[in-house]
């Protein structure tokens, strides 16, 4: 199947600009074989790291750099996301090739770090209508979403070298602690103060379900697909909150944006991905098949939803506390505080 081009770039955003000369130069001082002018352009989807297209004559990277800001500590870490992709190629090769990684200030006001352009499509919101999609592609595309993961979690991360990713033991304690005070500490004025739900959370911390790499952002508009088969997934992208840790605490992660065809409309108006398209599995369906896939014995999975339901509360809401103290001017960002209220109500609806 060949299918149209879907993962434009387009002009940067304001605010958001990048000296083009001085990275030009810097470049072609590090990376041989770099000519002509360099063009800058920007990939708009990206609501935390910012990411931009630089086109020379015959070549395009991707430069990718923190957002401007108060960002939160240890997040945004561009070197330590150079670092993951750089070990993971050599066991999971869906990831892509990264060239260089500088922490050098001057160039653009930030570290950053340089990947070559994996070129294929990106899936938001819903499939492209040319694609012709009925429920029997939307399972088969479905089921290649889930197997990405679960090849992933199957990495010997020890065999390539990212035994020091993290730290799996207390990994659960760590992140339901650790993100109930990065919620207490981003709450603005106008935000719930999801108490009950950090309480429940906190009280329910289980023991380790095991140890891998977990992506901690995989959902489909994170990954790209082969041009001519929408079904090959061949590169996954966004590696910041990448670590050591329980996958079915990633799962629960990734099932947070899985709005599905039966929520109600307050949860439908989240949607970002086309999770709720005809044969696509439900939340309970890809738990069910997660679990024979891989021989995980998952009793309980409300804990992991309700954790990354939460965790996305925190991650958006961060991202607004940014705009609401003037901090970004991307609009995009302004109904945020609507996303994080339905969200709490969604958790609440789990734990009653």
């Amino acid at each position: 199947m060949s299918v149209d081009f879907t993962n434009p770039a387009t002009h940067v955003r304001e605010g958001e600009e990048i000296d083009a000369a001085r990275v030009a130069t810097f470049l072609k001082e590090k990376i041989t074989g770099l000519e002509g002018e360099m063009s800058v352009l920007q990939f708009p989807n990206g609501a935390s790291n910012l990411t931009y297209l630089l086109a020379f004559d015959d070549r395009e990277l991707v430069l990718r750099r923190p957002p401007h800001g108060t960002k939160a500590k240890s997040a945004h870490d561009m070197s330590r996301e150079y670092r993951v992709q750089s070990g993971l190629k050599k066991g999971y090769p869906h990831v892509p090739n990264v060239l260089l990684y500088t922490d050098d200030e001057s160039i653009i006001g930030s570290e950053f770090y340089i990947t070559e352009r994996v070129v294929g499509n990106l899936v938001l919101r819903d499939f492209p209508p040319e694609w012709g999609f009925g429920a029997e592609d939307g399972r088969k595309f479905c089921l290649s979403f889930v197997d990405r993961l679960i090849e992933l979690h199957q990495v010997d991360y020890r065999a390539i070298g990212l035994e020091k990713l993290g730290k799996p033991e207390g990994y659960a304690t760590r992140q339901i602690l650790g993100w109930n005070k990065r919620y207490v500490n981003a709450r603005t004025d106008d935000a719930p103060d999801c108490e009950v739900v950090r309480n429940w959370l906190e009280e329910r911390i289980p023991s380790e379900s095991g140890a891998c790499i977990i992506h901690g952002d995989f959902r489909i508009d994170n990954l790209i697909v082969d041009a001519q088969d929408p079904f090959n997934i061949i590169a996954v992208l966004d590696w910041e909150m990448a670590t050591l840790g329980d996958p079915l605490m990633d799962l629960g992660n990734a099932l947070a944006y899985w709005i599905q065809a039966d929520d109600p409309a307050g949860l439908l108006s989240l949607r970002r991905q086309p999770s709720n398209a005809a044969g696509m599995l439900t939340r309970a369906e890809i738990v069910e098949y997660y679990a024979e896939q891989t021989g995980a014995e998952i009793r309980d999975f409300d804990f992991y939803l309700v954790y990354g339901v939460f965790r996305l509360v925190v991650i958006l809401q961060q991202i607004y506390y940014r705009y609401y103290h003037g901090q970004t001017k991307d609009e995009r960002f302004a109904v945020m505080i609507e996303d994080v209220r339905e969200l709490e109500r969604w958790c609440l609806e789990i734990i009653g």
